[in-house]
């Protein structure tokens, strides 16, 4: 065999078997494996964001690592961006990148760029295969750092004649490391903490946010006192009815110094020191009070759910010490489209076991406290900022559980930077209804003109933040990449429009007209 037929063996072989790709001609023997090896399931993109970001949502679903497919520097270039997203979320990904054959790239052809400079800063490894003997051994090698502990970017870079190149054949997975468990003495530092009764925060992110970190955090917030938060943005949260449901720290620096003013202590699970997402200026950079103690518990990575059952055992706190939590009532949103009848009617909406992915950035703040009173799910955010997250992630996400209903909530400036995602799912049958939330205008960037404190915007100040001109008909968008579609104006509309996409399979759209 090749060395790309024993790298396709060799993924298949260690439990990689999807691959999202967008290839060109230097991934041809990639391509014609895939004919040669059962087992691998190849998703097509239409833009190497759609690729990258499908791989993070995967993950964040099925917790293990899908492979990707990117043609050369360019190709790699373009998925960068929900590359930082998929890094910062800690997702494991098998990221391969064809390059040059080695005795082509002294010649510097147009596309020779310097590939392992332009995947290091969001790859924790990187590597180039010398040879076609090599291929199998360092896909291997790959698959495990894409598995560690925390999970991470692994980046293999395939060059021409490696992949067509004799090969020894498929390579043995080294053994995933045992995962890390917890620090006691941290454990214990928490419950010294808790056992005071000063004002403590107990923040949560990462693997602790599913249902059962979440009720230990219950009952830990019930016996000691404390208050229950996640970060601004998490990769995955449990949510919904029966499930302990916690705020998140605002994003709006206004809104988030009020709410953790008064802590003296923050102890962190897996999160990070609470900071604003970016400088303002006159307004703090770090949004704990001054004097406020940061005690770090677990880290990612960390069996951060068993550290939480150790420090509820340390504090004696037992299922009955969660108190009750007040849930708002799901009614029938009817009249003009708000955000609150529009969080009202997507939460009445929600099926059992759907999956939320959010980027609906300005509309979609106020949803978390209806949202809580709606059929159990998991809800999936933004982790690095890199706008154009949310369509690919529903799409890795409906391929990861195509048994699930994976509802995809966005602006309409947002879904334009990745809007082919329509297309792959239309293409693969994917059970995905994305919700465009169309607002005309990059309406975080207008909140954002007056955060920063840049004055009263002009006319070309508003060119550059309006996107009305022409405006964009996401209908007709959709319905050119093969996915069912319509437009509404009203709450009841939207009602109506979610009753009859939801219980559908397959993908639909539903433009929501601010």
């Amino acid at each position: 065999m090749n060395g790309a037929e024993s790298l396709v063996r060799t993924l298949v072989a260690g439990g990689v078997d999807v691959c999202f790709t967008n290839p060109g001609t230097s991934e041809m023997h990639f391509v014609a494996a895939l004919d040669r090896v059962e087992g691998m399931r190849c998703v097509l993109g239409l833009f190497e964001g759609v690729v990258t970001g499908a791989a993070d949502g995967y993950f964040r679903m099925k917790g293990k690592p899908a492979s990707t497919l990117l043609h050369l520097g360019p190709g790699l270039a373009n998925g960068l961006a929900n590359l930082h997203n998929a890094k910062k979320a800690n997702s494991g990904i098998v990221n391969i990148v064809g390059q040059h054959a080695v005795y082509h790239i002294g010649y510097n052809a147009p596309l020779t760029s310097d590939i392992e400079g332009l995947a290091r800063p969001m790859s924790a490894w990187v590597r180039t295969s010398p040879d076609a003997k090599s291929v199998a051994a360092d896909g291997a090698a790959a698959i495990a750092a894409a598995r560690s502990n925390p999970p991470q970017i692994a980046t293999l870079i395939l060059p021409a004649d490696t992949a067509w190149n004799e090969a020894d054949g498929v390579a043995q997975v080294p053994q995933q490391s045992q995962r890390p468990t917890f620090s006691p003495q941290a454990v214990e530092s928490a419950a010294k903490v808790l056992r005071k009764g000063e004002p403590t925060l107990l923040l949560l992110t990462g693997g602790v946010l599913t249902e059962n970190g979440l009720a230990l955090a219950a009952q830990i917030a019930g016996k000691s006192g404390c208050k229950v938060m996640g970060q601004t943005y998490n990769p995955r949260m449990a949510r919904g009815r029966g499930r302990f449901s916690i705020d998140r720290i605002p994003y709006v620096i206004e809104q988030a110094l009020p709410i953790l003013k008064d802590f003296k202590h923050i102890i962190l699970v897996e999160s990070a020191d609470p900071v604003a997402f970016f400088a303002y200026p006159n307004k703090p950079s770090q949004l704990k009070p001054e004097g406020c103690e940061v005690h770090r518990m677990t880290s990612s990575g960390e069996n951060s759910v068993a550290a939480l059952e150790a420090l509820a055992s340390a504090l004696g706190a037992k299922p009955s010490d969660a108190r009750p939590q007040p849930m708002v009532e799901l009614k029938k949103p009817t009249g003009a489209l708000t955000y609150p009848s529009i969080a009202m009617a997507i939460a009445m909406a929600i099926p059992e076991n759907a999956i939320l992915v959010d980027e609906s950035i300005t509309t979609g703040r106020g949803f978390f406290p209806p949202t809580a009173a709606a059929a159990p799910h998991d809800w999936l955010q933004n982790m690095g900022g890199s706008i154009g997250f949310s369509t690919p992630i529903a799409t890795g996400a409906a391929v990861a559980c195509p048994d699930r209903k994976v509802i995809c909530m966005v602006g309409d400036g947002s879904a334009m930077y990745t809007l082919q995602s329509l297309w792959t799912q239309a293409r693969e049958g994917l059970n995905v209804t994305t919700i465009v939330f169309a607002n005309r205008i990059y309406q975080i960037l207008r909140g954002e003109f007056d955060g920063v404190g840049a004055g009263e915007p002009g006319q070309r100040a508003l060119d550059m933040l309006r996107i009305d001109r022409p405006t964009l008909d996401f209908v007709a968008l959709a319905k050119g990449m093969g996915v069912a579609a319509r437009a509404v104006a009203t709450a009841d509309e939207l009602v109506v429009a979610l009753a009859e996409a939801i219980p559908e399979r397959g993908p639909r759209l539903i433009e929501v007209q601010m």
